[in-house]
C-alpha cells in the first residue's frame, strides 16, 4: 500500500468516525467523477443509486443529529455502523483487485478501530455538552462536527497527506476533549462525595 492511499483510507475512516452517511456520500460522489478508483467489489459505491442514497442518508443523519434524544438514539446505533461503514471505505482504498487479501483484512479492521474510538471520543463530549447545557449546546456541536467531517473527508480525497495531518490532529483533539470530561466528571463526582461525607 502506497503512503498516498494509506493517508486516505486514514483520513477517510476518521471522518467516518464523526459522520459516517456524510463521509460515505462524499466518498460516493468523488468515485462518481473520478476522484477516488475503488477496488472492483466496491465499484457500487460509485453508482448513481449509491450516491443517490448514500445522499438521502446524509440529509437524514444531519437533522436527525441535531433534535433532542434522537442525536442520541443516532449515537448509540453509530457504535455498530460506524466501525462498519469505516470497514467497507477502508476496503475500496485499499485493495487493489477484484479480491481482498489479509492485509487488506487487516487494514479494514484498523479502519474500523479508528472509527469506533473517534465516536467513542465524540459520544463522550456530546454527552458532556448534554449534562451541562441541558442539550442546548447539542445543535451546535452537532454543526461543528459536521464541518469537521467535510473537511477531513474533502481533504482525505484531494490530498491525501494533509488529510492524514488533519486527522491525527482532530483525533488528538477529541483525545483531549473526551479526557478533560472524564477528569472534570471524575472531579466533580469527588468532590460531592466529600460533601456529603462532611455532612
Amino acid at each position: 500500500m502506497d503512503p498516498s492511499t494509506f493517508a486516505t483510507a486514514y483520513g477517510l475512516s476518521t471522518s467516518i468516525g464523526i459522520r459516517p452517511f456524510l463521509t460515505l456520500a462524499l466518498a460516493s460522489l468523488a468515485m462518481h467523477f473520478g476522484y477516488l478508483h475503488p477496488a472492483h467489489a466496491f465499484a457500487f459505491l460509485g453508482s448513481d443509486g449509491a450516491t443517490v442514497l448514500l445522499g438521502g442518508l446524509s440529509i437524514l443523519e444531519f437533522a436527525g443529529d441535531k433534535i433532542p434524544v434522537i442525536d442520541h438514539t443516532l449515537h448509540v446505533l453509530h457504535f455498530a455502523t460506524k466501525p462498519i461503514a469505516a470497514a467497507v471505505i477502508v476496503g475500496s482504498a485499499v485493495s487493489g483487485s477484484g479480491s481482498l487479501d489479509a492485509l487488506d483484512y487487516a487494514g479494514m479492521g484498523l479502519g474500523a478501530l479508528n472509527a469506533l474510538g473517534i465516536h467513542t471520543g465524540i459520544a463522550t463530549v456530546r454527552g458532556a455538552s448534554t449534562a451541562m447545557t441541558l442539550g442546548v449546546a447539542n445543535p451546535f456541536v452537532s454543526l461543528a462536527e459536521d464541518v469537521l467531517a467535510v473537511f477531513a473527508a474533502v481533504f482525505a480525497i484531494l490530498m491525501p497527506i494533509v488529510g492524514a495531518a488533519f486527522a491525527i490532529a482532530v483525533t488528538l483533539a477529541v483525545l483531549w476533549l473526551a479526557r478533560s470530561v472524564y477528569l472534570a466528571a471524575r472531579h466533580s463526582g469527588t468532590v460531592t462525595a466529600s460533601a456529603r461525607a462532611a455532612h
